[in-house]
């Protein structure tokens, strides 16, 4: 730890020498004043002057660089700061063209999860490299763990590896498992089932290789074990128990992606089935529920997709009791048969339900294809019956109350 300290020191008293300070001044007062003045002014005349005034910037960061080559003077954190930029324009030209061509959803994900953090890593990478040898500032010894010496590098490994593990893995298993879908002609929900169980694979590998590379002997990695199986015992009974229950949901197909669910009250579309929890999308406030895994095993689930994705729906009216019903259903009918999101098959249904005090209640039933949208085809055939009463003269009747006087 002391190498360590005594390293970043004398990184330290180098960014302080004169020659150093004016690299960095003038990259970073060009640097600002793109950030400031030019970028807030191109910014609402179109991307295509927006990325000539980047452009402009990364030739200003290289004539810097030059000018300082042509007095005489070092210039070599000057040309990486040219550099750096460079690549970063490029990956923001990349980025723009993918937008173009993909969506853009996916784009920003890979962007903010893969992309981004490599260049940080990059950056953080060269930047030291140019303060020191990258290779030497990698073998500083820190503290010893299990009877081996955990160096800077191997600490590096431990804190970055995990994350590209994880966000990483996600686009070679699933491109993997949809080979095997084609090949084997199983459901969409083992495909989901088996690009899971081949992520956790894979990040299991991935975390033997490291503890292996970080020079973790045999012991060490049998102790962890112990330690994780009494965490499991004692604190993280929960996730290992979501964990298991979404493998299980996975490969029954109950809960899969797309799956229509009613939850309090609510139709709500499958997301996600991640490691601990599924993710459930709900139309009437744009909302997505988190619900732990094992709550599916736990409490009664409704779905709308399990065999198919058809759904009775009912609309509830009343006429005067002056209608005669024989004419009131035939009409709900035929209103339901003309409304365009209501299926044909199985043909609506109209039912006399109860007598009211006011009138007569009937229930109209008929059938969607689709569960998301069943609020808005209520409503549709809701006001088609209003408008089919206005026509046809059929009264619906207000709550009325009559009250007679007793005598004597």
């Amino acid at each position: 730890m002391n190498t360590l300290l005594y390293e970043i020191t004398g990184w330290a008293g180098y960014l302080s020498r004169p020659v150093v300070l004016v690299q960095c001044l003038s990259a970073a007062a060009l640097l600002t004043l793109f950030l400031t003045v030019v970028r807030p002014r191109l910014r609402h005349r179109g991307r295509r002057l927006a990325l000539l005034g980047a452009v402009g910037l990364l030739l200003a960061l290289r004539l810097n660089a030059l000018a300082l080559e042509w007095l005489g003077q070092p210039h070599g954190l000057a040309l990486y700061f040219a550099q750096i930029y460079g690549i970063w324009l490029f990956l923001a030209v990349l980025r723009e063209v993918l937008l173009l061509r993909c969506s853009a959803r996916g784009v920003e994900q890979l962007f903010s999860q893969i992309v981004q953090p490599l260049y940080v890593l990059l950056v953080a990478g060269s930047l030291v490299n140019q303060l020191d040898s990258l290779e030497d500032v990698a073998d500083i010894p820190l503290l010893p763990v299990f009877g081996d010496t955990l160096t800077t590098g191997n600490l590096f490994l431990l804190l970055t590896i995990p994350y590209f593990l994880v966000a990483v893995s996600a686009y070679p298993v699933s491109w993997l498992a949809r080979v095997l879908q084609g090949l084997l002609h199983f459901s969409e929900g083992t495909r989901e089932a088996t690009t899971l169980v081949l992520r956790y694979l894979l990040i299991g590998a991935g975390v033997l290789w490291l503890m292996h590379r970080v020079g973790l002997n045999p012991n060490a990695i049998a102790a962890i074990a112990g330690g994780l199986s009494v965490g499991i015992g004692f604190g993280i009974k929960e996730v290992f128990s979501n964990f298991i229950s979404g493998l299980w949901l996975l490969f029954e197909g109950s809960v899969r992606p797309g799956e229509i669910l009613f939850i309090d009250g609510d139709p709500c579309e499958v997301r996600s089935l991640g490691l601990r929890a599924a993710v459930l999308w709900r139309d009437r406030d744009n909302a997505e529920l988190v619900i732990p895994n094992q709550d599916f095993f736990t409490t009664t689930t409704v779905t709308y997709t399990g065999t198919d994705r058809l759904r009775r729906s009912q609309v509830e009216v009343a006429a005067a009791y002056r209608h005669d019903p024989a004419q009131v259903i035939p009409l709900l009918e035929d209103v339901a048969r003309l409304s365009p999101r209501v299926l044909s098959q199985p043909p609506p249904k109209a039912l006399l339900l109860s007598y009211g005090d006011s009138g007569i209640n009937y229930g109209l039933r008929f059938w969607i294809e689709d569960p998301m949208n069943n609020a808005s085809i209520k409503s549709e055939v809701s006001v088609a019956v209003w408008e089919r009463f206005a026509k046809e003269g059929i009264e619906m009747p207000f709550p009325q109350r009559v009250i007679h006087q007793a005598e004597g």
